[in-house]
């Protein structure tokens, strides 16, 4: 009998047939815990209508910030069709309700108190909404009832988060409200951002074991499906994209394959593309075999030269990184990663040029043991993860606060971030010598690749328009934290989704 209530699109028609000259009310939302504001929601507006309509948006579609839903689909389904007051409940597999008012055409589109004021709702989707009930000829109504939150219920009710995230949750509401928040992410401003570094390419293939070979010892497996996505420097500037800014890229692409056209494509337009080619060399490819059915990754495969620039190509470089068109307050982020791209020469007159330079300069497969970050001087920050300090000074044992101040004392710089995993991040001022800690927020991990570019950009960004160092922590973790939800860089840092996250964690 519960399940007559589930509309699917298979009995959409079905439906449409035995309801057509009823009035459809339509609810919309997450219903991430169910309570008495939603029953009180729930009988306003019934009043409206013959046959109220709940839509529940799907976990892929949920943007309440890491670890939300707090309880899964299918969960969230069954409790609203367990109610009597509710007729049917649609599994909405979108980002809004768009598509729900498109298939339905209710009479009434209802929402809560909390959306009176159309302004308040960040994503703007709500005049979206607004605009397509008018043209179905529906009409949009706002309950009167008390509000109530999940998210703040949630958020202090339940395990959502651990000690340490509801201290720091604590201190940060004290200091500030959702709305100082936006007024000043909204007003970021600066003349331009240019990203440095290689432009790599993630090739993820999904795959499923067969078995062991018949007639030798390897494991044999099935591709299944293979997804590319922009890494890299260009994952950073694509980072950045909703922020409005123009984004200047300074990067290299190989010979064969060049996938400068497919490269092109997938940055989008407010992204300005500037770069050299390396003879005889790929553009850097990172595949990635990955079990399909775990996520677990099972072997990486680089196609990749990282010899040092020739002569002529370094002047190429030059002349991108130093024409007239960038000026020394630019925002410059800058990933080194370490595969032959930035000469000593470079570096030098990189620092010596620019006031706002934001470094990574990362370890990986093919760079260990070889690749160092002493390298630079008279820069704004550094920003890299706890192995990569470590393995700088040879030393996996002392406080990691120790080795910060340690390489603060013997470079130029203003200030030094280190990322530690679920350790949260470390934030430490040498001139004004202090420490700011910042928890971990990810609650939800899928794949760690991209985790720092996502923290590297919007922490610089942050920091560049001058905000207080535990505020750009916050953001920057909340960033990271969304990124780890995503195979590789299938999905990049939005401005909206980061307010909305910000929005249900202070509440």
């Amino acid at each position: 009998m519960m399940t007559k209530k589930i509309i699917t699109n298979s009995n959409f028609l079905n439906f449409k047939k035995k309801l057509k000259k009823k009035k459809i009310v339509l609810c919309h939302g997450v219903f991430d815990l169910l309570h008495s504001g939603h029953l009180n929601y729930f009988e306003s507006a019934k009043k409206y209508g013959d046959i109220l309509l709940v839509s529940v948006t799907s976990d892929k579609f949920v943007n309440k910030g890491p670890g939300r839903p707090y309880f899964d689909e299918k969960k969230r389904v069954r409790m609203i069709q367990a109610l009597e007051i509710v007729d049917y409940v649609y599994l909405n597999n979108q980002l809004t309700a768009e598509s729900v008012i498109e298939k339905f055409k209710p009479s009434f589109y209802v929402k809560g108190p909390d959306y009176i004021n159309n302004d308040m709702d960040v994503t703007k989707n709500i005049y979206k909404e607004k605009n397509l009930v008018k043209k179905y000829k529906g009409q949009i109504v706002y309950t009167t009832d008390e509000v109530n939150s999940s998210s703040n219920l949630l958020n202090n009710f339940f395990t959502i988060f651990n000690s340490e995230q509801q201290v720091f949750k604590k201190r940060l509401t004290k200091n500030y409200s959702f709305e100082k928040i936006r007024k000043v992410i909204e007003n970021f401003s600066g003349s331009n951002v240019i990203t440095i570094g290689e432009t790599i390419i993630d090739d993820y293939i999904f795959s499923e074991s067969i078995g062991k070979s018949g007639k030798e010892p390897h494991l044999v497996i099935k591709d299944l499906f293979n997804e590319k996505y922009l890494g890299g420097i260009i994952a950073i500037a694509k980072h950045l994209e909703s922020f409005s800014y123009p984004i200047n890229v300074v990067t290299i692409l190989g010979e064969r394959p060049s996938l400068s056209s497919f490269i092109k494509n997938k940055s989008g337009k407010k992204i300005k593309l500037n770069y050299i080619v390396k003879k005889n060399s790929p553009t850097i490819i990172k595949k990635r075999i990955v079990d399909k059915l775990t996520n677990q990754k099972l072997i990486g495969i680089y196609s990749i030269n990282d010899r040092d620039l020739e002569p002529n190509e370094n002047e190429k470089l030059k002349k991108l990184l130093f024409n007239n068109k960038f000026k020394k307050n630019d925002l410059v982020i800058l990933s080194d990663y370490g595969h032959g791209f930035l000469s000593p020469d470079v570096v030098k007159q990189l620092c010596k040029k620019y006031n706002h330079i934001y470094l990574n300069a990362q370890l990986n497969a093919s760079n260990i043991g070889y690749h160092s970050f002493k390298n630079y001087n008279n820069f704004n920050t550094l920003i890299v993860n706890e192995s990569e300090l470590r393995h700088e000074y040879k030393d996996k044992k002392s406080d990691i606060k120790n080795l910060m101040k340690k390489y603060a004392d013997l470079t130029n710089l203003k200030s030094i971030v280190v990322t530690r995993g679920a350790n949260g991040a470390i934030y430490f001022n040498k001139r004004k010598n202090f420490f700011v800690n910042c928890p971990a927020f990810s609650n939800k991990i899928i794949d760690k690749v991209g985790a720092g570019d996502a923290f590297l950009s919007i922490f610089s960004i942050c920091d560049y328009n001058k905000l207080n160092p535990e505020l750009s922590m916050f953001i920057a973790s909340l960033a990271a934290a969304s990124s780890v939800e995503s195979m590789g860089n299938s999905k990049y840092v939005n401005k909206e989704f980061l307010l909305k996250s910000i929005q249900y964690f202070l509440k």
